[in-house]
C-alpha cells in the first residue's frame, strides 16, 4: 500500500507548485492535473481533507463504499483511510481540497476534538449537498485560509486552525440540515431501520449472530455507523446504540413477562455471551434487576 506523507508530495501528485505551507493547503481543482502514478491504485495519506467538489467526475473508492463524483458535493477524508482512484474517469472540474496534515493540529484543542465531527468517517456516498448560500460561506472560509498560507509567522496557526474548525462547524450544521430536509429518504431510512431491529429480534437471529451491533445494521443498510447514528439522533432524538439497547430491554421484559425462561437462557437468547452483561444493562436501564422486574410484574 502506498503511502503520501507529505503535503508536499500530493501537490506533486496533481503537477501543482510546492505548497507556501508545508502542513496545510487550500488546492482550486481547475488548475490540477493527476499526474499517471502506481499510488492511486491504492493509497493512505497523512492529512485530513475536506473536499467541495463542483461538476468533478470520476470513480473514487473509499473505505468500503464507492462513489461517482458527478455533482457539487462536500466530503471529508481521515488520515491513514484506503483510498483508490480511477484515472481513467477522472475529471478535476471545479472546486477546492483543503488538506492539512495530521501534525498540524497537534498540540491544540481540535487534535481531541476533531474525532467528535462523525462525518471523517462517513462513507463517500454520504456526502454534503450544499445549498448556493452555504457553499458560498464555505468558500470564503477557504479562501481566507489560503491567504493566511501565503505569510508564515506565529499566529499562522493559530489563525489557520480558528478557520478550519469555523468550517467543521458549519459543515456540522449543514449536515444537521441535510438530515432534516431530506425527509422523504430519511423516512425511508428510519422504516428500513426499524423493520431489521424488528426483523433481528423477533426471528431470535441474536441467538445465532450474537449481540446486535451498530456496525452489523450500518453494514446491512449500506450505510457508515456515523451516519447511521448521527441520522437517528437528529431524527429521533436517540443513537444507534440507544435504540438498540431500547429494543433489547423491551424484548428482555416481554420474556421476563410471559415466559418461565431463566435469566441466563433470556440473555443467551438475546445475544449476550454473559448473564452478568444483560442483567447489568438491564438494571442501569431499569433500576431493577431483571428478577425483580419479573417479580413485580407478577405482582401486579
Amino acid at each position: 500500500m502506498n503511502t503520501i506523507h507529505s503535503v508536499s508530495a500530493f501537490h506533486r501528485l496533481l503537477s501543482l507548485p510546492e505548497p507556501k505551507h508545508p502542513l496545510v493547503s487550500v488546492i482550486n481543482l481547475s488548475e490540477s492535473i493527476f499526474l499517471e502514478d502506481e499510488v492511486w491504485k491504492g493509497f493512505v495519506n497523512r492529512f485530513y481533507c475536506v473536499a467541495l467538489k463542483r461538476e468533478s467526475k470520476g470513480k473514487v473508492r473509499y473505505g468500503q463504499q464507492h462513489y461517482d463524483y458527478d455533482k457539487g458535493v462536500l466530503s471529508f477524508t481521515a488520515p491513514n483511510q484506503v483510498q483508490y482512484l480511477d484515472l481513467d474517469s477522472i475529471e478535476c472540474g471545479a472546486g477546492y481540497l483543503l488538506i492539512f496534515h495530521e501534525d498540524f493540529i497537534l498540540r491544540h484543542t481540535l487534535a481531541q476534538t476533531i474525532s467528535g465531527y462523525g462525518f471523517f468517517s462517513y462513507a463517500v456516498n454520504e456526502a454534503l449537498h450544499l445549498s448556493e448560500d452555504e457553499e458560498t460561506n464555505l468558500i470564503e472560509i477557504l479562501h481566507k485560509i489560503d491567504k493566511e498560507c501565503q505569510h508564515i509567522d506565529q499566529h499562522t496557526q493559530e489563525i489557520i486552525l480558528s478557520q478550519i474548525d469555523l468550517l467543521l462547524n458549519y459543515s456540522n450544521r449543514f449536515y444537521e440540515r441535510q438530515f432534516i430536509t431530506r425527509k422523504n429518504g430519511n423516512q425511508q431510512l428510519l422504516a428500513r431501520f426499524e423493520k431489521f431491529l424488528n426483523d433481528y429480534f423477533d426471528q431470535e437471529q441474536s441467538a445465532e449472530k450474537g449481540l446486535l451491533t451498530v456496525h452489523l445494521i450500518a453494514e446491512a443498510m449500506n450505510l457508515s455507523p456515523n451516519y447511521l447514528s448521527d441520522l437517528l439522533r437528529i431524527q429521533t432524538g436517540q443513537n444507534t446504540q440507544q435504540h438498540i439497547h431500547e429494543k433489547l430491554i423491551s424484548k428482555a421484559k416481554e420474556k421476563l413477562s410471559a415466559t418461565e425462561l431463566s435469566v441466563s437462557e433470556i440473555a443467551y437468547s438475546l445475544g449476550f455471551e454473559h448473564a452478568q452483561s444483560f442483567s447489568t444493562l438491564f438494571k442501569k436501564k431499569t433500576r431493577m434487576a431483571p428478577l425483580e422486574f419479573r417479580a413485580g410484574f407478577r405482582f401486579n
